[in-house]
């Protein structure tokens, strides 16, 4: 099997890499289990070298996921190469940067979709059987008025960011082209993942993970929000898992809305400082500080999202919970802390 993984060079797509590496297999065509030939990583750009495995290739390749051209070769669309079996299209700009650059925004979440979308739909053409699709939608697509004090997959999608409007269309193209046989399309919609190593980025978000990561390497955290703003978050090891896991789940057992919310901690800064003391207490650290910087525009966005999403019909797909906030904390810390 040859797997193509848009956003491969991202921190999420990297860690989806080498889970599948270790792993070994993924459901094929057949609906058995088939062992892993390729993994194609296609990304706008790579900081890190690709992983290596002794029997399945990995295959950088840098390019713009807005170019037609490029994810239809990516996928395996361009002779002599073979077409990719699975997708798991995780490439998009961030919440943030989509504020501030709508066209660039519709360009690679919206143009950039439907591209991974349409070269799904041409391997069912040229190959005769169809590629599952796993794509990774965001929370954001809850917003406004309609949001509940706890958001299920019932909830209407009313996002007011333009991050969570192209989530929310791609949403909804994923359904209509696996009701129309064009391939077998599965959505993971994804709340804020914590501790995501390395620097802040343009994330609205991105203080979930700095509120944990900074002080844990023991620098000080700038909080762009109330300390008693409430937001759904789970750990980076979970989705890995879950994309996997909603992956593997028989197309029988998907509903017609073919999106599942993953189940979610509602973390609070005051929550995240009260585990990071437990947590440094009992490793013996010393951790940097929590400070007040309140972002007008960062608070303006979070104040408009979900602050507790329920994530059941997921979990009765057989996706996984989070562990409690001190295990995600001790992921970190394992996989890239002190």
């Amino acid at each position: 099997m040859r797997i193509l993984i848009t956003g491969g060079g991202g921190f999420l797509g990297s860690q989806l890499c080498s889970a599948l590496l270790a792993r070994g297999t993924l459901t094929g065509p057949s609906g058995a289990p088939a062992p892993l030939t390729e993994i194609v990583l296609l990304d706008a750009a790579f900081h890190r070298p690709a992983p290596a495995h002794p029997t399945i290739r990995v295959t950088p390749l840098t390019g713009d996921i807005s170019d037609r051209a490029t994810v239809f070769a990516a996928a395996g669309l361009a002779a002599p190469a073979t077409p990719v079996t699975s997708i798991f299209h995780l490439a998009s700009m961030v919440s943030g940067e989509c504020e501030q650059r709508f066209d660039d925004a519709l360009r690679v979440n919206l143009d950039g979709g439907r591209n991974v979308f349409e070269a799904a739909r041409a391997i069912t053409t040229a190959a005769g059987s169809r590629p599952r699709v796993v794509f990774a939608s965001s929370i954001a697509c809850y917003s406004g008025e309609t949001v509940a004090p706890i958001n299920t997959d019932a909830t209407k999608l009313t996002p007011r960011t333009t991050y969570g409007m192209t989530k929310a269309i791609c949403e909804l193209l994923i359904n209509d082209h696996s009701r129309k046989g064009h391939f077998d399309g599965r959505t993971a919609r994804l709340p804020t993942v914590i501790i995501r190593p390395g620097q802040p980025n343009a994330a609205a978000s991105s203080w979930a993970s700095g509120m944990f990561r900074e002080p844990l390497n023991g620098q000080t955290c700038a909080l762009p929000v109330r300390r008693d703003q409430g937001h759904p978050m789970t750990g980076y090891r979970t989705v890995i898992a879950s994309l996997i896991a909603l992956h593997e789940v028989p197309e029988s057992a998907l509903a017609d809305d073919r999106a599942y919310v993953l189940p979610a901690h509602t973390v609070t800064p005051a929550l995240a400082e009260v585990a990071l003391h437990a947590v440094a207490a009992e490793r013996g650290l010393m951790l940097g500080s929590i400070v007040d910087a309140p972002d007008a525009r960062i608070q303006g966005i979070v104040t408009n999202w979900p602050v507790a999403i329920d994530g059941a019909r997921a979990v009765a797909l057989g996706l996984p919970s989070p562990p409690p906030l001190a295990t995600l904390i001790a992921h970190y810390l394992e996989d890239f802390g002190r």
